[in-house]
């Protein structure tokens, strides 16, 4: 049975990118930021299919974090994972105006400095003859930025051009590869039919659904001979330029 490591993995859209690969037959380790408490619809998806898995919890602003948890996991399992999806990931609005050195600092450790830490540290605890697999959950704005979440953005650029980097670091243990979601599981900050609105202006005349992301990471992780690339999910918004982030867009 492989088994995955999936950071940020136990609600939103680690939580169904968990139960997807649990449908797949993976064993799961679950990262949490301060718990290890699955939401309800993890919760029963895991007991449906009887998924061995464990939670894990590791605050990433913590010096040593990424080695606790990958050490906890291999301590756990018994053995390194066969995948690791970076998906936690910090999003505080900054902008020109207002960024400062500490939201910065805290958003390029959590989205970048982070998954590249558990990326080289998996290599090195890797059996001589296991090979795995790593996929980072990156941001369609990589490719057409806008000014809002300055720090949020500028941690998944690097975190983006850490993908060919590291593929090429890791090739004889890794595979590493990205993806780009666009706007998925809004948050409370959106009108109750401005998702619909939105979904109108993407090329695609829709918007990325947590399935869509789930199904590209189960691609990927199990694609041989793919490395270095990063699949936008996204509706297309990623061909588009667009003034503001879509929290700001499609409002009445």
């Amino acid at each position: 049975m492989k088994l995955a490591l999936v950071t940020g993995g136990l609600r939103r859209l680690g939580g169904h990118i968990a139960v997807r690969l649990a449908e797949t037959g993976y064993a799961l380790a679950l990262h949490g930021h301060s718990d290890a408490v699955p939401e309800d619809g993890l919760a029963k998806a895991l007991t449906d299919q009887n998924t061995k898995w464990s939670g894990f919890v590791a605050d990433f602003e913590q010096d040593g974090a990424a080695e606790q948890l990958l050490d906890a996991v291999v301590d756990h399992f018994g053995r390194a994972p066969d995948l690791l999806v970076n998906n936690a990931s910090l999003f505080n609005y900054d902008d020109a105006q207002n960024l400062d050195q500490i939201s910065l600092e805290k958003h390029l450790k959590i989205n970048m400095m982070i998954p590249t830490l558990l990326t080289t540290l998996l290599a090195q605890k890797l059996s001589a003859d296991q090979r795995a697999a790593v996929i980072n959950i990156v941001d369609q704005r990589v490719r057409n930025p806008v000014g809002d979440q300055l720090s949020y953005t500028l941690s998944k650029q690097a975190l983006a051009e850490s993908i060919r980097t590291l593929a090429v670091a890791c090739a004889d243990k890794l595979r590493v590869n990205g993806v780009a979601p666009g706007l998925t599981i809004p948050t409370e900050d959106y009108e109750a039919d401005q998702m619909e609105r939105l979904a109108g202006l993407m090329p695609l005349g829709r918007l990325s659904s947590p399935d869509d992301i789930a199904a590209a990471i189960c691609y990927l992780a199990e694609a041989k001979s793919v490395t270095g690339q990063t699949l936008f999910v996204d509706g297309g918004a990623h061909m588009k330029s667009y003034d503001r982030d879509f929290q700001f867009m499609a409002q009445r």
